[in-house]
């Protein structure tokens, strides 16, 4: 069925991966489409690990006899081998024709009831990620053992603490969340949790929590084991060496965002040298010239110094070639100019309308105008990163 581009905002893709849940797969595709509001168009889309059960032939033998509905469409995703939840997960998504991504167990312990909130949650507060939480207030477990919980406690405690998560439920393995979100991000898809690291690595987006009752599976067995436990070990480690790596980057980013703003404002400081002896040179130096027009040499010669030592020094471009010389030396006198008429726009502002003091307003100006001249001219005219 052809996704129609309208309304996006109510076409929605539930990733449902599987492993050995033959007994409830029919049910759990059946429960989704029972549970999708009329108006909102879902695509599930089942990744099976090649069971042994037959799972991904149960879902195929389903898919020739279930009747077509005009909102619901199901389709299937044969892996090879058991290679993880998490990178099932992933591969669904890239699979998934809507922006709108719903994951889900297929052991009815994440009701299906619940995706229609989590859609409307996304929509209603315009957050990045929805997830259906056991921890915020109204959140519950039902059929789990003591031991259970507090494994489950434990991980959520290692998660938040040690990753920097505000998360309630960072485990939960029942969220929804837009697609773009993950575009140009690589994931290590190890453990069972792929919010975690999603929540990792698009750290600063906005995160909605809605309250479910969690529902510990009747049928098939459970996935936690030593090797899940390893898993979410290995997890965490990585996550907390890629979080330090970032933040590493950062602070390296903000030396050298700093060291490049201060040489940048160093040579505005000799180009005003520069600009004052060329004035005087050419207005009584060596020529009889009106000082206007002097001045006019000097901001010139002033703006071309600039450049050339922005160029080499500030931003360490050494390609002198005509062409490309030439068209930096026009963005820079051209940004050069624009800083000009905002200084004097933001001193005529605070001298006239505020009554500020003309020194003051003029200090004001100056380091905006700068500020101003060495951002445009670092991004465009250099094409670096803003913040590097």
């Amino acid at each position: 069925m052809k996704i129609m581009q309208s309304d996006l905002e109510n076409q929605i893709s539930i990733i449902i991966p599987t492993y050995n849940e033959s007994i409830n797969i029919v049910k759990i595709l059946e429960s989704i489409s029972q549970s999708i509001p009329k108006n909102i168009f879902a695509e599930a889309i089942v990744v099976d690990d090649n069971s042994p059960d037959g799972t991904g032939k149960i879902v195929e033998d389903y898919l020739k006899n279930m009747k077509q509905a005009a909102n619901y469409t199901i389709k299937i995703i044969h892996r090879k081998a058991k290679n993880g939840l998490a990178s099932a997960i992933l591969n669904g998504v890239q699979k998934a024709k809507c922006n709108t991504i719903v994951v889900m167990d297929s052991d009815f312990s994440h009701p299906p009831q619940i995706i229609p909130k989590l859609i409307e949650t996304l929509n209603k507060f315009h957050c990045d990620i929805a997830i259906a939480s056991r921890y915020v207030n109204g959140g519950t477990i039902n059929g789990w053992s003591i031991k259970r919980k507090l494994l489950s406690k434990i991980a959520t405690k290692i998660a938040k603490k040690s990753l920097g998560v505000d998360s309630k439920d960072p485990m939960s393995g029942f969220f929804a969340f837009k697609k773009n979100l993950l575009t140009g991000l690589n994931f290590d898809a190890i453990g069972y949790k792929i919010l975690l690291e999603i929540l990792v690595k698009t750290k600063g987006v906005k995160v909605e929590e809605i309250p479910y009752t969690f529902e510990d599976r009747k049928f098939g067995s459970s996935k936690l084991d030593l090797f899940t436990i390893t898993d979410f070990c290995k997890s965490v480690l990585k996550l907390y060496r890629y979080g330090k790596s970032i933040e590493n980057k950062e602070n390296s980013s903000s030396v050298k965002f700093i060291s490049k703003a201060g040489r940048f404002y160093t040579v505005g400081a000799s180009g005003f040298g520069v600009n004052y002896l060329f004035s005087l040179l050419f207005a009584g130096g060596i020529t009889e010239m009106w000082y206007l027009h002097a001045n006019i040499i000097g901001i010139f010669a002033s703006i071309t110094s600039n450049f050339i030592l922005n160029k080499y020094w500030t931003f360490g471009d050494r390609d002198f070639t005509t062409k490309k010389t030439l068209i930096q030396y026009g963005k820079f006198s051209l940004f050069s100019a624009a800083g000009a008429l905002v200084q004097l726009g933001v001193v005529f502002s605070l001298v006239d309308g505020n009554n500020w003091s003309y020194p003051v307003s003029l200090g004001v100006g100056v380091l905006t105008a700068a500020f101003g001249n060495f951002i445009f001219n670092k991004k465009w005219t250099f094409k670096e990163k803003l913040w590097n």
